[in-house]
């Protein structure tokens, strides 16, 4: 997230603080994204080495927004970073969308905490961004994750659902209709 008029280097919920990345967060980002249950639902993320974890963290905030870095709202020692969520740019059906994104340490899930960073950033981008469309993409046996898309207040959008790197993605989003020129299926392209 960059220091221009979008970036915000923290937002605040209840329970957590999230924070732009730094360096000091390259470690985390590799040791999450390695870890074969955090990436069990997407293999494709999966990083191979502490170098990619690195070329990550540099791609991050090349748009003024990226992810935030979710820790603790309150100093805690045994949990210092969660993990990640916030959003990325890519490319639905010929339209440029803001594609919401979570990814905790497996130490973390259960506790809502996917679900009070992802509202966090929600809400950030429905206020920052608002006429860019967000979405989640969710692999079909993912129920944790479609309940945190659904609990953000995205719905799913079958007309939507296309072809992953990793499967089918089954689509959420907000106010999102079909028009004629939209046709199912098609692909979903990153823009970094």
């Amino acid at each position: 997230m960059g220091d221009d008029q979008l970036g915000h280097n923290e937002l605040l919920t209840t329970r957590l603080a999230l924070r732009r990345p730094t360096r000091a967060a390259i470690d985390t980002i590799y040791r999450i994204h390695h870890d074969p249950a955090a990436c069990a639902h997407n293999p494709a993320d999966m990083l191979a080495t502490r170098a990619d974890a690195e070329d990550r963290y540099h791609r991050w905030d090349q748009h003024g927004f990226g992810y935030w870095v979710i820790h603790p709202r309150e100093a805690d020692a045994q949990h210092g970073i969660f993990g990640f969520c916030g959003l990325k740019l890519m490319h639905l059906q010929d339209q440029q969308v803001l594609n919401l994104f979570y990814r905790l340490d497996p130490a973390a899930w259960g506790n809502g905490i996917a679900t009070e960073a992802a509202t966090a950033v929600v809400t950030w981008a429905t206020t920052n961004l608002p006429d860019r469309r967000i979405i989640a993409r969710v692999r079909p046996d993912n129920i944790a994750s479609a309940t945190v898309a659904g609990r953000t207040g995205l719905r799913r959008a079958e007309h939507l659902d296309t072809a992953g790197e990793d499967g089918l993605d089954w689509i959420f989003t907000k106010n999102w209709t079909p028009t004629r020129t939209q046709s199912p299926g098609s692909p979903i392209r990153a823009r970094d």
